[in-house]
C-alpha cells in the first residue's frame, strides 16, 4: 500500500513550502496527505481503475496534486519533491516535527547558528545557545528541549490508526497463499493500544517456510532483520518492524493468547496453570504427561484454566482474571453508579458498536466534504444519525465559522433533514474553550444547535489549577453536550495538559457532559485508563471520528477498540443510544 509513502511526501513538502513562507499551497497538500493517509483503499487501486479523474475524487487532490500521484506510481519519485528537497539543507524540515518550532523559528536558527538537523537542534538547546538569540527567550529553549522529548517518543512507537492498516493489508496478502490455514494480527494491535512498538502477525501453516519467504517478498517490506524456518522479522517502508511466526494449527489458539499478551497478564495464566499441574506455552496446555490437552482455539485455552473468554483489549492484569473467574458476564450495568463497576466478580460485555458519529467537519470549517456528502457517507455505513461539528469563528487557522455562516448552515441542516432518509443530521459545532473558560459562542447562538461540543485549541501549558477551572467552567454552560478530545494530546507533537482529572470527573458528571474518546490517529484522547476511571465515576462517553472527510469516518473502530480497554458496555456510551435516546439526552 503506497498511501503512507505518497502522504509522508505531501506532509514534507508543505514543511518545506512553509519554510519558504509560501502562502497557500501548504495547507492544500497536507489536506490532500490526510485524505491519502485516511483512505482504506490502496490509492495505487483507485489509479489503476480510472486513472487521473478517479484520483481527483479523493477529497483535496486536485489536478496538479493527482499528476503527483501518478508520477510516484509511474516512477517512484515525484520531481518537485525532490526539487524542494535540494532547496533546503537535508535534515532542515524535520525540525517542523518538534512541537513548538514553527517554520520561522527553524529558518531563524538555521540562519543565525545552522541549525540543520534534529541533532544540532538538541545540542545547541543543552549549551544554551538558542537563548541568547534576540527572538528567542530561556522558556523557548526550555519548550524546545521538551518538545523533543515528545518528539523522540513520538518515533518510538506507531500510532495504532496507521500501523492497523499496515497490518491488515499483510495479513490480507498471506490469506491468499493456499498453505495459510488460519492468519490473525497479535501482540499490542490486536489488544487495541492506542501505539504500538511493532506488529506481530500469526499463522496456522504446514508448509511454514513457503509462507516464510512469501511474507519477506511483500512489496512493503525495506530489509529483512531476521530469517528462520518459523518465524521471521522485517523492517517495512513505513518504519515499523513486522515479526511473522507460524505454528501448526493444533497450537494456533495458544499461540494467539501468549502473543497477543500482555505479559503481566500471561503470567498470571501460567500460575493458573502452575496450581492446576499443567503447563502453558505458546504450544499449548499440557498435562503431567506432556499431552496436549488444549490449545487449538483460544477459548478452550481460557476454559481449561477456569476462566470465562476474556477479550484481548481487557488483557492488561488489570482485574480481568479475577472477574473471569465468574460463570457469567456482566451484560447490564447502571454506567450512573459508580458502586456498580465493574459488578463484583463479572466480566463487562464490551461494547461493540455505535449508531452515529457525534464529532464530524464539513466544507464550512476545515472539512473536506459536504454536509450532505458527510451524511450520505454515514448512512451507508449504517448509522441513524450524524453531528456536523464545525469549527467556532475564533479558530481562524482551521476556517472557523461566523455567527451569520452558521444560521446559514443551521437552514441547510433543516432542508437536508427533509430531503435525506435513513440518516438524520445533527447540527453542531466544536466550540472554542477560550482563556477564561468561557465559550466561543454566546447563549443566543449556542441554545440553536443540536449538539454542542467544546474543546481547547490554544493555551495548552496553563498550570494545572488553571486549565482545569477553566474546563470545569466550560462545562457548566448548560448548553454543553460533550468534551471533546480533553486532555489535547497529539502524538509526537504534544502531551496532555496537567488536569486534575477528579475534579473533570466530577464537574462531567454533575453537568451531563460526556467526555470525548477522539479517535483521530493522532490524539485518541481519552486514553483508555483515564476512559476507566471516568465510567467508574459515573460519566458518560462519547466516541468521535473528529472526521475532516468521508474517509476519516473509518476510524470509529479504533474509538471503540479504547473504548473496550476502558471496560466500557454500551450504556456507557452515548453514541450507542439510539436516534430517540440521543435526541432526549441531547435536550438534557
Amino acid at each position: 500500500m503506497k498511501n503512507p509513502e505518497i502522504a509522508a511526501i505531501f506532509f514534507e513538502m508543505a514543511d518545506i513550502l512553509e519554510m519558504k513562507n509560501v502562502d497557500w499551497k501548504p495547507m492544500a497538500y497536507r489536506k490532500a496527505a490526510r485524505a491519502i493517509e485516511s483512505l482504506s483503499e490502496d490509492v495505487e487501486d483507485i489509479y489503476n481503475k480510472g486513472g487521473l479523474k478517479e484520483l481527483e475524487e479523493i477529497p483535496g487532490v486536485g489536478e496538479k496534486i493527482a499528476e503527483k500521484i501518478e508520477e510516484f506510481l509511474k516512477t517512484g519519485k515525484v520531481k518537485g519533491y525532490e526539487k524542494l528537497k535540494k532547496s533546503l539543507p537535508s535534515g532542515l524540515s524535520a525540525l517542523l516535527e518538534v512541537p513548538g518550532l514553527g517554520p520561522k523559528k527553524a529558518m531563524a536558527l538555521y540562519k543565525k547558528l545552522k541549525i540543520k538537523n534534529v541533532k544540532d537542534l538538541e545540542k545547541a538547546a543543552l549549551k544554551h545557545e538558542i537563548s541568547k538569540l534576540p527572538l528567542f527567550k530561556e522558556k523557548t529553549e526550555e519548550n524546545i528541549l521538551k518538545g523533543l522529548e515528545i518528539f523522540k517518543k513520538g518515533k518510538e512507537r506507531m500510532p495504532l490508526g496507521f500501523a492497523l492498516p499496515i497490518a491488515e493489508n499483510i495479513v490480507e496478502s498471506l490469506k491468499k497463499i493456499k498453505e495459510v490455514e488460519k492468519i490473525s494480527i497479535a501482540g499490542s494491535l490486536r489488544r487495541m493500544k492506542d501505539t504500538v512498538k511493532d506488529i506481530d502477525i500469526l499463522v496456522a501453516a504446514e508448509n511454514s517456510l513457503k509462507v516464510i519467504n512469501a511474507f519477506v517478498a511483500l512489496p512493503n517490506v525495506k530489509s529483512v532483520i531476521a530469517k528462520g524456518d518459523t518465524k521471521s522479522s522485517v523492517l517495512l517502508k513505513e518504519g515499523v518492524q513486522c515479526d511473522l511466526r507460524v505454528v501448526p494449527l493444533k497450537s494456533f489458539g495458544s499461540a494467539m493468547q501468549y502473543f497477543t499478551g500482555s505479559k503481566d497478564h500471561n503470567i498470571e495464566l501460567r500460575k493458573i496453570a502452575i496450581g492446576k499441574k499443567l503447563k502453558l506455552s505458546e504450544y499449548g496446555i499440557f498435562d503431567l504427561k506432556e499431552r496436549q490437552v488444549a490449545g487449538k482455539t483460544e477459548e478452550e485455552v481460557y476454559k481449561k484454566l477456569g476462566l470465562r473468554y476474556i477479550e484481548p483489549e481487557l488483557r492488561e492484569n488489570t482485574g480481568e482474571i479475577d472477574a473471569a473467574k465468574s460463570s457469567k458476564p456482566a451484560e447490564f450495568r447502571d454506567a450512573g453508579n459508580p458502586k456498580d463497576f465493574p459488578e463484583k466478580g463479572k466480566l463487562p460485555l464490551l461494547v461493540s458498536n455505535v449508531n452515529g458519529d457525534l464529532h464530524c467537519h464539513s466544507t464550512y470549517s476545515d472539512g473536506a466534504n459536504t454536509i450532505e456528502e458527510m451524511a450520505l457517507a454515514a448512512k451507508k455505513i449504517g448509522y441513524s444519525y450524524i453531528a456536523i461539528t464545525d469549527h467556532s469563528k475564533s479558530e481562524k487557522i482551521a476556517n472557523g465559522v461566523s455567527e451569520e455562516r452558521l444560521l446559514k448552515k443551521i437552514e441547510e441542516v433543516k432542508r437536508l433533514n427533509k430531503k435525506l432518509k435513513g440518516i438524520r443530521v445533527l447540527c453542531g459545532s466544536e466550540v472554542n474553550i477560550l482563556d477564561d473558560g468561557s465559550l466561543d459562542y454566546s447563549d443566543d447562538i449556542l441554545k440553536k444547535l443540536d449538539i454542542v461540543i467544546i474543546a481547547v485549541h490554544s493555551r495548552f501549558n496553563m498550570p494545572k489549577e488553571k486549565i482545569t477551572a477553566r474546563l470545569v467552567k466550560s462545562m457548566q454552560n448548560p448548553y454543553v453536550n460533550i468534551l471533546a478530545h480533553p486532555t489535547t494530546r497529539h502524538f509526537g507533537k504534544r502531551e496532555e495538559m496537567n488536569i486534575d482529572f477528579d475534579a473533570l470527573f466530577k464537574a462531567a458528571k454533575e453537568n451531563n457532559v460526556a467526555l470525548e474518546i477522539d479517535c483521530y490517529p493522532e490524539r485518541m484522547d481519552l486514553r483508555d485508563t483515564l476512559v476507566r476511571k471516568a465510567v467508574e465515576k459515573g460519566v458518560k462517553i462519547s466516541i468521535g471520528t473528529d472526521s475532516h472527510s468521508v474517509s476519516d469516518l473509518q476510524f470509529m473502530r479504533l474509538g471503540v477498540g479504547i473504548a473496550r480497554r476502558g471496560w466500557c458496555c454500551k450504556k456507557d456510551i452515548v453514541n450507542s443510544y439510539s436516534l430517540k435516546e440521543m435526541v432526549k439526552w441531547l435536550k438534557k
